[in-house]
């Protein structure tokens, strides 16, 4: 059972469902070591080859070396600006196929679907894509294009809903269901009858190994058309943890938070200009962060001639700030946006209009005037009457399913899941928990954001269940 069908969790239903990935005849990976050890096994399938050895001396945009391997194998040089073919063929064997349920909120594509669709991507169109279907190549029959080589949201939603159609993976996905409890139980507190019913039912996607003694218990609810709730009550011995982490927006936790006018997603913002309750005469909209939303927010205000005043903790040449790790050729109105943050702030005047930019400043306090008390690094305070707040700092897992919110599985196991400082501890070529055997986790909750990293999770995950099925070849 996978909870969550965003990217990770296609990708790892297509490789379940039979799609075995091998060395393509014939074809040249520009890193010579790896064309080397591809060469040693060519009628070996990927997914049955030691992903440690593969994948050894690999370097790259990730910390994870199966998600470098996948990847490279996918986009050779892709990099280096380089547009090689993917050195992968794919064979549909069908009776290595794993019996599996994809368990979603929205339709196939996750978090996509909640994502303003025209906003652009950070990563270049073709990276967006899964396994033997370019994204590139699906744009091209809708007859639209890339603009300055990257996609809008709106665009890959639709592509991933359309890959799961294509490759026939639907009868695996049951979207409009609410995991509301997953744990432990012993095989016997399972009814006998149930029990008899599973193990008769080869078709069953959770036929028990005789050796296991537990299985997970998953429960939840799915939405029916009427909006009634159906509960459920799901048994498997392997459980997929791939829910991103767009579940919870982060809180400062400051007093006055909660009020009406403070708020923690862009659509806010979007919502409020839709409406007229925000616009160029009003007083000035607060961004408080430093990362992609807290830029999208301030391009869309600036689009609108909307007054912003942007407060972050961060000073503006921070190497750590994402502004600094973009090449600028590629991402200019992101540069636009660091370019204001630099020049325009409070201090000087500059010449943006409309946008003030207050670095190392935290948020004291929202008032129930509509005025914000700030602090900079050196204690003073400042005040300033704002419509309305954005709080961009990020977001987290909700794994409140979980037994302790999920906080033991964690690298650190005394506190929360986050997935740039506290991800979820999983092997690395297995990516099976340390601490829970047969649970996995994939994409953000083990620390990787980016679509083209997250397959790599998928590959490591579909060769571990593959042996525990016994599904390998001899």
């Amino acid at each position: 059972v996978f909870l969550g069908n965003g990217p990770s969790g296609i990708c790892l239903s297509y490789l379940l469902s039979g799609y075995i990935p091998y060395f393509k005849r014939g074809s040249l990976h520009p890193h010579p070591i790896l064309q080397r050890k591809l060469e040693e096994a060519p009628d070996v399938s990927i997914l049955d080859q030691d992903l440690e050895y593969l994948s050894e001396g690999l370097e790259g945009r990730s910390h994870s070396p199966v998600a470098l391997l996948f990847d490279t194998l996918q986009h050779p040089d892709t990099d280096f600006g380089g547009t090689a073919e993917s050195v992968l063929t794919w064979w549909h064997e069908t009776e290595r196929a794993v019996p599996h349920l994809v368990l979603g909120r929205n339709a196939p594509g996750g978090a996509w679907h909640s994502i303003e669709g025209s906003m652009v991507t950070l990563s270049r169109g073709e990276w967006m894509g899964l396994p033997d279907l370019p994204f590139k190549d699906w744009l091209k029959q809708k007859r639209r294009g890339l603009r300055n080589n990257r996609a809008m949201a709106e665009d890959i939603a639709h592509y991933y809903q359309h890959y799961v159609v294509r490759k026939g993976l639907q009868k695996n996905f049951r979207c409009g269901t609410v995991v509301t409890s997953v744990r432990k139980v012993g095989i016997e507190s399972i009814s006998s009858h149930a029990q008899k019913d599973l193990q008769e039912n080869s078709d069953s996607p959770w036929n028990f190994n005789e050796r296991s003694t537990e299985v997970f218990q998953v429960d939840g609810f799915s939405k029916t058309v009427k909006g009634d709730k159906e509960p459920f009550s799901i048994y498997a011995e392997n459980v997929v943890l791939a829910t991103g982490t767009y579940d919870s927006p982060t809180w400062l936790g400051v007093k006055g938070e909660n009020l009406s006018y403070v708020h923690h997603q862009l659509s806010a913002l979007e919502e409020a200009v839709k409406n007229n309750r925000v616009g160029i005469m009003s007083d000035p909209v607060l961004i408080v962060g430093a990362g992609l939303t807290a830029a999208d927010a301030i391009l869309f205000a600036h689009h609108c001639n909307i007054p912003v005043i942007h407060v972050f903790r961060r000073r503006v040449t921070d190497p750590g700030l994402i502004f600094n790790q973009l090449p600028k050729m590629m991402y200019p109105e992101y540069h636009k946006v660091h370019q204001m943050m630099k020049e325009q702030s409070a201090a000087c005047a500059g010449p943006y209009e409309r946008y003030v930019s207050l670095p190392e400043h935290h948020v004291l306090s929202f008032g129930k005037d509509m005025k914000c008390i700030f602090q900079d690094k050196n204690g003073y305070q400042k005040v300033y009457k704002i419509s309305m707040a954005l709080v961009l700092t990020g977001s987290n897992p909700n794994l409140f399913f979980l037994p302790n919110n999920g906080i033991d599985l964690a690298m650190d196991s005394g506190q929360p899941v986050n997935p740039k400082r506290n991800p979820i501890d999983v092997d690395p070529f297995s990516y099976e928990c340390t601490q829970e055997k047969g649970l996995y986790a994939l994409g953000p909750l083990t620390g990787e954001n980016f679509v083209r990293f997250v397959q790599g999770g998928a590959l490591a995950v579909a060769s571990s269940l593959l042996k525990k099925a016994n599904k390998n070849p001899p």
